[in-house]
């Protein structure tokens, strides 16, 4: 069809929608077979996001919405503006969980559009925010529960209430409720993309959001709805918190001189290969999203191995993780910001084998608000968290020596960081990564036991055997 950029065959001739199907069909079998599929994962047999096809990164990308219930069958729409002018969206009256590369609609700058059916019927607005905001070249319209319990109560997430949602998301504004698919619709968004906003939030409707790719945009979208389910388990637990946007305005990143270039040993691709999973298990359960999340490892007592920075949690694979010695990283590498801390707790903990800092929803609620976070629930959470106190907001580059201070692995494996997170440390990345499964578990079980009755922890003496029967003594 002339105008659609369908890509070559292996034999440099230009392909025509039949034969696209046929590839992108082959691509989803080898995506199914290599569990990248199952992961949800930007790479399809290896390739990365910026190797796709438009119409094969819009079905990713919204299989992995759809997937994490971040909107329904009905509901949600992606885009991305191709570099000829063209718009790829996705189609209309179509199960997004069944989405195929063949049914993307692409609507040529002179209106004509190929595929099997219409596009989506918010194609208005969408082409409208890229007429006023040239920045933006791909779009996120999704219902996902958090976000669409702000929309029906005219209110906005607080974004200063973590460091990472205030960073990723940027502005966020309201656009007035209009007819879904209506041209006045599409004024109100573009006015508020037009106004700087990066993500806006539509009266009982849901929300809209813009990125430089698709990537970018499912992010931002991400991002902000676990921001919003975050600040709606704070709201159940008492009085929310934030940081002051001065501080939030200019986070600081960790300075490494640069690492010379050296082989991994057989350990160092073992630990690495041993974080992954242990990253995309997180993803899975929810335990951290595509933007948020540090996890490390130590080598020996100099070395370890942690996250890079703003990589998808989801998509990293072992060649991404950064390998820190003393003060410098690999060269070109980019790790975590929370990397500085993680060293120093492996410097002054030298029984610590891996570090977590993350942001699960529930805990997230106790981090957000004033309330106490009890682990005196039952035996496998007073075991394995202990204590948990929480410590005032610090921030995880300036007050890293503060914080590496707080953490032990004996008396204190979990911390509570205001606004921040959960700083966890464990004796391998098994120790660490059931901390913080149990660590949300818990949070999750005292929300979900406000409906029925007040908390009644366990008595002391049952503490006591508790610690006699498992060593906790000193």
């Amino acid at each position: 069809m002339a105008g659609e950029r369908m890509g070559m065959n292996n034999l440099g001739e230009p392909m025509g929608l039949c034969q696209w199907q046929r590839v992108a069909e082959s691509a989803e079998i080898v995506a199914v077979a290599t569990g990248t599929r199952a992961l949800g994962s930007a790479r399809v047999g290896g390739m990365e996001a910026n190797w796709l096809h438009p119409r094969q990164e819009l079905v990713q990308t919204m299989s992995r919405i759809y997937r994490y219930r971040m909107t329904t069958t009905s509901g949600g729409n992606l885009s991305i503006l191709d570099p000829d002018g063209s718009i790829w969206i996705t189609p209309s009256r179509l199960d997004k969980a069944k989405l195929r590369p063949a049914d993307v609609v692409q609507v040529m700058p002179d209106g004509r559009r190929s595929g099997p059916v219409p596009p989506s019927s918010e194609f208005p607005f969408h082409q409208a925010i890229y007429r006023r905001r040239p920045d933006i070249k791909a779009i996120v319209h999704a219902h996902p529960g958090a976000l669409v319990a702000y929309s029906i109560c005219r209110e906005l997430p607080d974004l200063r209430v973590q460091s990472h949602a205030f960073e990723v998301c940027h502005k966020i504004a309201y656009a007035d409720y209009a007819c879904p698919g209506s041209s006045e619709l599409a004024g109100n968004i573009a006015d508020a993309f037009a106004g700087g906003a990066d993500c806006v939030m539509l009266e009982n409707h849901g929300v809209v959001v813009g990125g430089k790719d698709l990537q970018d945009a499912f992010q931002r979208f991400e991002t902000l709805e676990y921001v919003a389910r975050s600040l709606i388990n704070a709201h159940r637990l008492g009085k929310i918190s934030s940081v002051p946007v001065e501080v939030l305005r200019h986070p600081p990143r960790p300075e490494f001189a640069p690492l010379p270039k050296s082989k991994a040993s057989n350990r160092e691709k073992e630990l690495r290969a041993e974080l992954c999973e242990f990253l995309h298990r997180s993803y899975e359960q929810r335990l951290l999203i595509s933007t948020a999340g540090a996890f490390s490892a130590r080598l020996d007592d100099d070395r370890f191995v942690v996250t890079p920075h703003r990589r998808d949690r989801l998509e990293i694979e072992p060649d991404r993780m950064v390998r820190i010695s003393g003060n410098a990283c690999e060269e070109g590498a980019h790790p975590s910001r929370a990397a500085r801390l993680h060293a120093r707790i492996y410097e002054k903990h030298p029984d610590v084998g891996a570090v977590i800092l993350a942001q699960p929803a529930a805990v997230s609620g106790f981090c957000m608000s004033d309330a106490k976070l009890s682990t005196r629930t039952i035996p496998e959470s007073y075991l394995v968290l202990q204590e948990s106190p929480k410590v005032p907001f610090r921030c995880i580059v300036n007050d890293a020596d503060e914080l590496a201070e707080w953490v032990s692995l004996r008396r204190c494996p979990v911390l509570l960081i205001q606004n921040e997170g959960a700083l966890v440390v464990g004796k391998d990345p098994l120790d660490a990564f059931d901390r913080l499964e149990v660590l949300e578990a818990t949070a999750e079980a005292l929300q979900l036991s406000q409906a029925v009755g007040p908390l009644v922890p366990m008595p002391e003496d049952a503490l006591d055997e508790l610690r006699r029967a498992f060593g906790m003594e000193d």
